[in-house]
């Protein structure tokens, strides 16, 4: 089955700035920063052409041996004494913030969780019994609110003072500071209430030290209509704008971006689960959810972070666990990124909002070869979706003129008329593969255009016959390259697959998988004579990113 489709890219035309929106990163085990798997990550991100990218990570304050597990991490920043006196040790805490700054990132700061001996252990289910375990504590201690919420100022206080002391004003103030991480579920034992006050003594304690420091929050997750997160949601913006501030007793309380989370579906632990996939449309419904909150309440004027922004939800979770999770592993998990990054920049512009999202994804040490956990490498490979990463590194930022036949419009994200079902809206199912992107001139002049094909249904086949003409651009020589991600380039997962799927392995078979994880082009390089256009003939399958430059 095939379809004709037609992109015409205008070279002559600039329509804005190509926000550079996808420079935004995170994962749950801030311990894995450090290590040597994690450092080379880091290093990855860093040598892409936009570099630095802002990384953001869990559990920055919690207790423990300092050691990364899954869901989990610490940094021992405080205890007290045996006289109640807090006490602050900044090694591991600065282990961290120094690696990304070593690298050549940026920290996304996220303020939480909570440190053991400044728990309030009331808020335990049981409460009594067994507080002196260590394991009660790992096990839902660190979601507990301040005991203490002077102390709990004065600790924020002193982070951000140290930060400040050791890195520069001008340098904390290039940073993104967020409290905590999706309070309207189990990582918060406290009241929607109870997380306005915690924010207002943050709020008041950072800016007491640096006034320029940007703060947000409250990094709700998906928002869905009636639910949870959208309640809490609007709790906290209303508090914001016109609550009773606890701290200071005054109105309101200042907010200098916002944060919720987004997620395209979710897949349990289910070992035999059936065949399930997520979804563009999904994810995208939720943003727009979030900003017209964010309008209603009067905050458009704020940048937004998505700051988690997934296919679906479980970061951790491998093909062992759900079979459905081995799209991570493929082509699929970067022609998803490409869509829903697409649906996300065209929304913003529409609602004039500036938004970022950001990939709750990283690496695992130790993991068996392509997992299936939402990672950018396995075993030191490159996955395809780190190639899309490599693609939008090398872009230019202003905007050329851009149409394609095959793109999916903005329009299912409006209300169906009053009895008119459309079960399907924000599935995608039983929709065609679409065929969208965008251009940009390059930081040498040159044509960048990006093209992505994708559909839901992760098994669709079906052949896209693309006709690309890229006008404005005179009588010229022009010398054409063409890169691509699909399931034959770009693509080391099915090299592994060739190989027999060793689960980890090594000398010629480990070189023969890392050689397939670079940028591969689809043909070789050409120049041609444009004659005031140029036209380009080629095909894409379902799940598919062309990468075209025109020198």
């Amino acid at each position: 089955m095939s379809r004709q489709v037609n992109v015409k890219v205008d070279a002559g035309k600039s329509t804005g700035v190509q926000e550079h929106l996808w420079r935004y990163i995170g994962y749950d085990e801030c311990n894995y920063t450090y290590i040597p798997e994690g450092v080379e990550l880091l290093e990855k991100f860093a040598a892409l052409e936009d570099a630095p990218y802002y990384f953001r990570t869990h559990f920055m304050f919690c207790t423990g041996n300092c050691h990364g597990t899954y869901k989990f991490g610490s940094t021992n920043v405080y205890w007290e004494n045996e006289l109640g006196e807090p006490v602050y040790d900044f090694t591991y805490y600065d282990y961290i913030i120094d690696t990304f700054l070593r690298t050549g990132n940026k920290p996304f700061v996220e303020l939480g969780f909570m440190p053991m001996d400044l728990a309030d252990t009331n808020y335990l289910r049981p409460a009594a019994g067994n507080w002196e375990k260590y394991g009660q504590y790992k096990e839902a201690g660190w979601t507990c609110p301040p005991k203490d919420y002077d102390k709990w100022h004065a600790f924020i206080k002193a982070v951000a003072a140290h930060l400040v002391e050791k890195y520069g004003e001008e340098e904390v103030k290039s940073w993104y500071f967020e409290l905590w991480n999706e309070p309207d579920i189990f990582y918060w034992s406290g009241t929607a209430a109870e997380y306005c006050k915690l924010y207002d003594y943050t709020e008041h304690a950072v800016h007491e030290v640096l006034p320029g420091l940007r703060l947000s929050g409250p990094a709700v997750t998906g928002i869905f209509e009636g639910g949870h997160a959208q309640k809490f949601f609007r709790f906290f913006l209303n508090h914001c704008r016109d609550g009773a501030n606890f701290c200071t007793q005054e109105k309101g309380t200042r907010l200098d971006f916002i944060t919720f989370h987004v997620k395209g579906g979710g897949f349990p632990f289910e070992m035999h689960a059936p065949k399930a996939v997520p979804s563009v449309e999904s994810l995208v419904h939720q943003v727009k959810l979030g900003l017209d909150i964010i309008t209603e309440y009067g905050y458009q004027d704020r940048e937004v972070v998505l700051s988690e922004a997934d296919p679906d939800g479980w970061a951790a979770g491998g093909i062992y666990d759900n079979a459905n999770m081995v799209f991570r592993n493929t082509e699929y998990y970067a022609t998803y990124i490409a869509s829903a990054y697409d649906k996300i920049d065209r929304l913003g512009s529409q609602y004039g909002i500036r938004i970022r999202p950001l990939a709750w994804a990283f690496m695992f040490p130790g993991e068996r070869c392509f997992e299936g956990t939402r990672t950018f490498t396995t075993q030191g490979i490159d996955k395809a979706v780190f190639n899309m990463f490599k693609i939008y590194g090398s872009l230019g930022d202003e905007k050329l003129a851009f149409a394609s036949d095959g793109t999916k419009t903005l329009e299912f994200l409006q209300e169906p008329e009053i009895g008119v079902k459309n079960h399907s809206r924000y599935t995608g199912e039983g929709e065609d593969t679409e065929v969208a992107g965008f251009a940009v001139r390059g930081k040498n002049g040159e044509i960048q255009i990006v093209i992505y094909s994708h559909c839901n249904d992760r098994d669709k086949e079906e052949t896209q016959e693309i006709s690309l003409t890229v006008e404005g651009i005179g009588e010229k020589e022009a010398a054409v390259s063409h890169y691509r991600i699909d399931s034959a380039h770009s693509n080391a997962y099915a090299e592994w697959i060739k190989q027999g799927r060793p689960l980890f392995p090594s000398g010629e078979q480990y070189d023969a998988i890392k050689k397939k994880d670079g940028l591969e082009k689809l043909c070789a390089d050409k120049t041609v004579m444009a004659q005031g256009c140029l036209r380009l003939d080629f095909c894409m399958p379902s799940h598919a990113v062309s990468y075209l430059v025109i020198q």
